[in-house]
């Protein structure tokens, strides 16, 4: 008979989080294909588990499939995991279930912790239906342009960060956002945990200018009926950027619109159009 693939949820960081059922699992199959070996060599060492690790990362999964698939054929079952939480939700892990799948072998899931449903549960927002969004965008223009299309979401909206740009994401998220209550989980159930609410301006000071630490962040819904951002401003943040811009580039007017578009996230027709509404085109 052919393996199976068991995509297995790990602890986010509280190694006692391993479900009995995971931690069987993990001591039956054949191989484990992980993440970084390093670190689920830790979580195995302290279940005394012993088991071949299979190196699975974003940047070499695709070479993996083959040798994965090769080990179903002849019967051995395989385990997929991440670092933490749940393979395939913003970690590696889905070209392998599809590979596996399309080569006509079973993937069963193996439930675990999750950072999403984790800090849901302690956001006390009504989370019977929410967004998942994944990674904010590494550059700031399309960060800020992605929150103005999540700024009249009416459902709770989560997001991960990485703890090198969320001094610059809350920024960007007081920008577009204002008032907007949040809640921000840092090292969710390991030692130096830390859940931390309010508007952004409130919480980036108390992360301190080096923050560490795997983030995830809750958004509140829109207000009902609420306007996704006020005109106000919108517009002060697209007329202090022009004028920035304006001036940094010696009053070029097409570098300057290159400039300012990249920084807002916005195509330059797009900006010019703005400019022209807020009167700001003869500058």
């Amino acid at each position: 008979m052919a393996g199976t693939l068991f995509v297995v949820g790990t602890p986010l960081g509280n190694l006692d989080d391993l479900s009995p059922r995971a931690r069987e699992t993990l001591e039956s199959v054949a191989c484990i294909a992980c993440e970084d070996t390093r670190r689920t060599a830790r979580l195995l060492a302290r279940f005394g588990i012993e088991r071949p690790l299979l190196s699975c990362h974003r940047f070499n999964e695709r070479s993996r499939l083959d040798p994965v698939i090769a080990r179903l054929s002849t019967g051995e079952d395989v385990a997929l995991v991440s670092d933490g939480g749940t393979p395939g939700v913003s970690d590696p892990g889905n070209l392998l279930v599809e590979a596996v799948q399309r080569a006509g072998h079973t993937v069963r899931p193996i439930p675990g912790p999750s950072a999403v449903a984790t800090l849901l549960s302690i956001s006390g927002l009504v989370a019977d239906r929410f967004v998942f969004d994944g990674f904010l965008p590494h550059r700031a223009g399309e960060r800020r342009r992605r929150l103005r299309e999540l700024a009249g979401e009416t459902r709770p909206v989560v997001a991960f960060e990485s703890p090198h740009r969320i001094l610059e994401c809350l920024a960007d998220i007081e920008a577009v956002l204002g008032d907007r209550p949040l809640i921000l989980g840092r090292e969710l159930t390991k030692l130096h945990e830390t859940v931390l609410r309010g508007r952004a301006a409130e919480i980036g000071p108390q992360l301190g200018e080096h923050p560490r630490g795997e983030i995830a962040l809750v958004l509140s819904p829109a207000p009902a009926g609420a306007p996704a951002r006020t005109t106000d401003a919108r517009g002060r943040e697209v007329l202090e950027t022009w004028r920035r811009c304006l001036g940094s580039c010696g009053d070029d007017r097409r570098a300057a619109l290159r400039r300012a578009s990249s920084e807002l996230g916005l195509k330059r027709a797009e900006l010019y159009r703005l400019l022209a509404e807020l009167g700001a085109t003869g500058d």
